[in-house]
């Protein structure tokens, strides 16, 4: 398997001809005076990005290649939120039982061990929906990152090619995510503030483990690396990514929402929400808006990436000799 021109690491371009001091991390260095050529050979062009160009480019990369990033992105959707549901519908007697339940008629022990059942189901359906999402999240986050890694440089690229080369990543970008997913966890039990801290801090190692196909150490030390005096922004960026994705997970939830709750307020049982049928609804809800807010946060996540080695590395003059420019 050849390697992608263009992604290597400074440390992994052994051999090359001394290169000139590179500004230190954080500084934007204004472009020359005169207009300047816009080399746009995919998704993005070859420079240094503003936010919107960012989020456009997450946007044209999904309608590029929509068989790819929303077909992928439907079937992990549809897998993690159907076997989530198919999990939590044979305690949902059990729940309904507590919801429902007369203190006057039942003793303390039935009380108990309703309640005991219900909880076991929740538990059980929560911990197998957490590590569903966990599982999906990290083969279309590598998968949409190979993708995206080809749409800058406006290559086509099938599934077969983009799976082959993301294989050999999956294991160590799993490893890698439940580690961030540790360090995460573990800031935000201290204090908010560290968790999001860390988030940010850590945001690239995906892109970084994936297109540099480096060790989970030095995905993890490229990213702090890169978000380095550029935090502010890099949490912004992102903020807005997860707010975009909110609205519209939210617009594309709530009709089936409505439809649940019309058809309990119909029934006239206060207990519908909790029937198989709502469950069922806002699913197919949950499905949809997975299909489009996952891949779109993953692809703005690797441009983020890019953005920064084209502004701390000097990386879109590799980019354009990749893409056939000569460096321009």
């Amino acid at each position: 398997m050849t390697d992608t021109p263009g992604w290597s690491s400074p440390d992994q371009q052994p051999n090359q001809p001394q290169q000139p001091p590179q500004p230190p991390p954080g500084y934007y260095a204004p472009p020359p005076p005169g207009p300047q050529p816009t080399i746009k050979p995919g998704v993005i062009p070859l420079r240094p990005l503003a936010v919107g160009e960012i989020v456009d480019g997450a946007v044209t990369t999904m309608r590029r290649y929509p068989k790819l990033i929303i077909g992928a992105a439907a079937v992990v959707a549809a897998v993690t939120q159907i076997v989530g549901l198919l999990v939590q519908l044979p305690f949902l007697d059990d729940v309904v039982n507590v919801a429902t339940m007369d203190p006057n008629t039942v003793t303390q022990e039935q009380a108990l061990e309703q309640f005991t059942g219900a909880l076991a189901g929740i538990i059980t359906g929560g911990l197998l929906s957490v590590v569903l999402v966990l599982f999906g999240t990290v083969f279309l986050s590598g998968f949409v990152t190979v993708i995206v890694g080809h749409a800058v440089l406006g290559r086509p690229v099938t599934f077969a090619q983009a799976w082959e080369e993301f294989k050999p990543r999956l294991l160590p970008l799993l490893g890698a995510t439940l580690l961030s997913g540790l360090l995460i966890t573990v800031g935000l039990v201290l204090c908010i503030a560290p968790g999001v801290w860390v988030w940010v801090l850590f945001a690239l190692v995906t892109p970084a483990l994936v297109l540099e196909r480096c060790g989970v150490g030095a995905a993890f030390g490229r990213s702090k690396n890169l978000v380095n005096g550029a935090w502010w922004r890099t949490f912004g960026i992102l903020l807005l990514a997860a707010v975009i994705s909110w609205v519209i997970s939210w617009i594309i939830s709530l009709p089936f929402g409505l439809a649940g709750a019309v058809s309990s307020g119909l029934s006239g049982d206060p207990t519908a929400a909790l029937s198989a049928g709502s469950l069922v609804l806002s699913t197919i809800g949950a499905i949809i808006a997975s299909t489009i807010t996952l891949p779109f946060t993953s692809a703005v996540t690797v441009l983020v990436y890019v953005d920064r080695r084209m502004r701390a590395e000097g990386m879109d003059i590799e980019l354009q000799r990749a893409a056939g420019h000569g460096g321009i």
